[in-house]
């Protein structure tokens, strides 16, 4: 068997595939955040390269973006080429009778204006610019510019989705038990004047525990700052509940630092909460142990909420996880469908339940996923 050679990249096809592959993918990190004044003049430099030309321009469908390359003069005729190319929606070619120019020596007499579509709507042109239009560069002006469009397309979807997710995260704010709240602050009140340093330091955890749920920025957070605001919420429970609620913590720290969406484990924990302290017949008298557990499994992290309440019907559950509001009252088909749209459908919760028997909610995810971080 041949040896392979370090810089060894195969004959001169192989070498040339290799350098448009890299140029595109310098240009597409800057137009996966959308056509902007700033993604444009990120990329053009790269396209142009791509392309091989004297000079190219990125438009929106009435004004220039970004120009590089030579004769910039011909740059104030770019938004007039960009309009005649969103009006017929199609790649144009505009000869030196139309392109003006008064320079004898300028390489730009003909320019290739190929039309950006995203969501089948024109949103602006490749523009290329050269001393000749031959059927060639027309036809590499019109992939480029489609190549881009599917950049831009992506950079929608991306966008899309941070806005589902947004709805999503705002959507499981809003079921936040009022209740809670409610017992939350009443619980500290009584401590006030019974033991005022415990109110002041209840008070302190409630205002971190709100901070944290109606935090502004970012959908992922790391395992260990989600873990931290369902602690306040259990210290801020275990204030209402006293010695009833009996919570156990069993959490690898080399998981710490894994990314998870935002809010998709206080709602498991509110949850277990709930059935196994507060739905109990004897809520008043009962107690409610509660266990949650973070292994490190090599590739993957994997989180175990448990709780020995009353249980589910598992058929409920189902129903719950598929997208029933009404049978969902603390998110969990939420934090599922977050949890997939994350990481894939192979990543959703599992819950095992049944009547009387208790809940364990199993949330497993990778440790490193594309375009998950925080």
């Amino acid at each position: 068997m041949r040896g392979f050679r370090r810089g060894h990249l195969g004959n001169e096809s192989d070498r040339a595939t290799f350098r448009t592959l890299h140029t595109a993918s310098l240009a597409s990190p800057a137009l996966r955040e959308g056509l902007t004044a700033t993604s444009a003049e990120r990329s053009i430099r790269h396209l142009r390269t791509l392309l091989g030309t004297p000079a190219a321009a990125l438009t929106d469908t009435s004004s220039l973006l970004a120009w590089d390359g030579t004769g910039n003069h011909h740059a104030d005729q770019a938004p007039r080429l960009a309009a005649l190319a969103v009006e017929h929606a199609t790649t144009r070619v505009t000869d030196p009778g139309e392109l003006t120019c008064t320079l004898q020596n300028c390489l730009v007499r003909y320019a290739i204006a190929s039309p950006l579509v995203v969501d089948e709507r024109v949103v602006g042109t490749l523009q290329v610019y050269a001393l000749d239009a031959t059927a060639g560069l027309v036809r590499a002006a019109d992939e480029v510019g489609t190549w881009v469009s599917g950049q831009l397309e992506l950079a929608q979807l991306d966008a899309s989705r941070r806005q589902l997710m947004e709805a999503e995260v705002r959507a499981l704010r809003a079921q936040i038990s009022p209740h809670f709240i409610y017992n939350s602050l009443g619980a500290i009140a009584s401590f006030v004047r019974t033991d005022p340093d415990r109110a002041r330091e209840l008070l302190l955890e409630f205002a971190d525990f709100t901070r944290y749920s109606f935090r502004r920025h970012g959908e992922y957070t790391t395992l260990a700052e989600e873990l931290r605001s369902v602690e306040r919420y259990l210290l801020l429970e275990q204030a209402r509940f006293g010695d009833r609620l009996q919570v156990t913590l069993r959490i690898a720290p080399e998981v710490l630092a894994v990314a998870v969406p935002f809010l998709c484990i206080q709602p498991l924990v509110e949850n277990a909460v709930r059935h196994g302290l507060e739905g109990a017949p004897d809520k008043e008298s009962g107690t409610g142990k509660i266990s949650i557990v973070a292994r490190d499994l090599d590739q993957e992290c994997v989180i175990e909420v448990e709780d020995d309440g009353v249980g589910e019907d598992p058929e409920r559950v189902r129903r719950a996880l598929a997208g029933n509001a009404e049978l969902d009252s603390v998110g969990l088909g939420n934090v599922d469908g977050r949890l997939r749209n994350t990481f894939g459908d192979d990543y959703g919760l599992v819950v095992e339940t049944a009547p009387g028997a208790g809940t364990k909610v199993i949330v497993r995810v990778p440790k490193f996923a594309p375009g998950v971080h925080v």
